[in-house]
């Protein structure tokens, strides 16, 4: 006879804080020895299975009924200046196909604004309105801790999925991501992903693999524009500690001649030769307030693949009804 707990569907919801996604993705890419992008059917796979593996149900019987994703988004025509619009489609189409629904606010000169809580409203809504036996945060800010007592106090069980990790950036700088202690103790399956993923915490019947793209034949990546072969990118959050002293002894002029997802090139006094710069080579701007033609100052430099831009700093804004 089928036992009775399992012929109950364990309803899943899930909730992405997407530029905190972006940036765990991009640190495996980039910064890990996997060097590849985190997948998101892996991700869903491994959240079913755990959830089977907790709620001591049948596979079979534990579906995500509700996945949303929320980030900041450039304006579309910035977004194409930036030639970074195709990237975001191609994004685009591998959350639909995985049934995600997205949640796009503007950026700002102020920067991602409200994200935070256009989720903790819609997820608590959700959880409410459909009843959810599991809630799914993959965030890691402790801003999200009213929200799980919330959902707590309704009978649902919350799951944090957390990474905490460092590396170095090409400035020397030791940067940290972290997910918030108290959000993990808060939630009833706190999941440090970092030690599921370095073998230290291990899980029957799930693989770290199965969280990654397989480059050969998984297209669930999101593609990210070309880089060159001089260059390391990553996204980081900036610490205390990042900015150098303006003090710089050889300093040189440029304007922006092409802006990408958080990488640009700077031209040069020599005719059809730019120099790259990564966004954590800024020092008095942010990224997102750049333009082509901005005005430039920078430190000529080299990184372990070449030539390029170290501790820049915007001199002016282009004149957006002028001459750049």
């Amino acid at each position: 006879m089928t036992n009775e707990r399992e012929m109950l569907l364990s309803r899943i919801g899930i909730f992405y804080d997407g530029n905190y996604f972006y940036h765990v993705s991009n640190y495996y890419c980039y910064g890990h020895p996997r060097k590849s992008r985190l997948s998101i059917p892996g991700i869903h796979d491994f959240i079913k299975r755990y959830v089977s593996y907790q709620e001591k149900v049948s596979p079979a019987f534990c579906q995500i009924v509700d996945c949303h994703y929320f980030r900041g988004r450039l304006p579309a025509l910035e977004a194409n200046e930036r030639q970074i619009l195709l990237n975001e489609r191609i994004f685009d189409d591998i959350l639909m196909r995985e049934g995600i629904v997205t949640h796009y606010l503007p950026i700002t000169r102020g920067g991602e604004k409200g994200v935070d809580v256009s989720l903790a409203l819609e997820a608590l809504e959700l959880t409410i309105y459909k009843k959810f036996n599991v809630v799914v945060l993959i965030a890691s800010d402790g801003d999200y801790i009213p929200l799980v007592r919330k959902i707590n106090s309704l009978g649902t069980r919350v799951m944090v999925l957390g990474w905490d990790f460092e590396y170095t950036d090409d400035n020397g700088n030791v940067r940290y991501t972290s997910t918030s202690t108290r959000l993990l103790n808060e939630s009833a399956y706190p999941l440090r992903m970092h030690d599921v993923i370095n073998g230290t915490k291990r899980l029957p019947d799930i693989s770290p693999d199965m969280l990654f793209v397989n480059q050969q034949s998984d297209n669930s990546a999101p593609s990210e524009p070309e880089v060159p072969d001089y260059a390391e990118p990553d996204e980081g959050e900036a610490d205390e500690n990042a900015s150098k002293p303006f003090t710089d002894p050889v300093r040189r002029r440029g304007r922006i001649v092409q802006l990408k997802g958080g990488y640009g090139f700077i031209s040069t006094d020599v005719p059809s030769k730019n120099l790259f710069f990564f966004t954590e080579q800024l020092r008095n701007c942010d990224f997102n307030e750049l333009m082509l033609g901005d005005l430039m100052e920078y430190e000529p430099g080299f990184n372990d693949r070449g030539e390029c831009c170290k501790n820049v700093d915007l001199v002016a804004h282009a004149d957006r009804n002028g001459d750049r």
